[in-house]
């Protein structure tokens, strides 16, 4: 099997090839420029590898949740290269990949959702995968549900955003914290081979990403704090 990933769900521009089992992959500092990028990111790596994008037997991309622009771009980018192939697209949480990178066990995985909320889930890696002990939601920071027991390994640029709010929250359940950590398409390679192996891909016309929150801004009385 031969399928490109990508994930453009924060400032970092990712794609990712898995071609029979092997994984190559390139990822930058996009800004806002992930739409110009994200394209000639995969050529180069189809190239390496003597491919062209008509021998990709799949595509998958990071869901979500994430900006609402990169989302948008991911899953748009990967429905045109599955439409005119008439192939397969997965989408793969990228809360999930997030924790993926991690190489932990228990991952309380945080992205700055902007407006004063992170996108939140606590994952706990099993035989089968990453199961959810919390499922992702968009919450204050404050009030981010507590995860049973502790050892978790806090990920992702919320833990950077609202540093103080989570430590107060989460402290105690916290055995380390990477703020730093994002989510790559390397990992949303990872995640999807075994399933679209199994047959989870879906048309493309029926990729969507995962945004969790409809709201992309606050309102002039929201952000006077009134």
């Amino acid at each position: 099997m031969r399928f490109a990933a990508i994930e453009t769900s924060s400032e970092w521009c990712s794609v990712a090839l898995w071609a029979d089992g092997e994984i190559s992959a390139v990822e930058r500092r996009a800004g806002v420029k992930h739409a110009e990028l994200v394209l000639p990111m995969l050529e180069r790596l189809l190239a390496a590898r003597r491919m062209a994008a008509r021998d990709l037997d799949a595509v998958a991309f990071g869901a979500g949740p994430g900006s609402f622009t990169g989302l948008r771009i991911a899953c748009g980018v990967a429905q045109g290269l599955a439409f005119a192939r008439a192939i397969p697209v997965l989408g793969v949480p990228t809360l999930e990949a997030l924790a993926e990178d991690s190489g932990a066990e228990r991952v309380l995985a945080c992205l700055d959702a902007r407006m004063h909320e992170v996108y939140y889930a606590a994952l706990e890696r099993g035989p089968s995968g990453w199961r959810a002990a919390i499922e992702t939601q968009c919450v204050a920071p404050a009030a981010a549900p507590l995860p049973a027991g502790g050892g978790w390994h806090g990920c992702g640029n919320g833990f950077a955003a609202y540093r103080e709010a989570l430590a107060a929250r989460l402290g105690g359940a916290l055995a380390r914290v990477s703020p730093e950590a994002h989510a790559s398409a390397l990992a949303v390679a990872r995640l999807a081979a075994p399933r679209l192996a199994a047959g989870e891909g879906v048309d493309a016309a029926l990729a969507a990403p995962l945004y969790v929150r409809d709201k992309v801004a606050l309102t002039t009385q929201e952000r006077g704090g009134r």
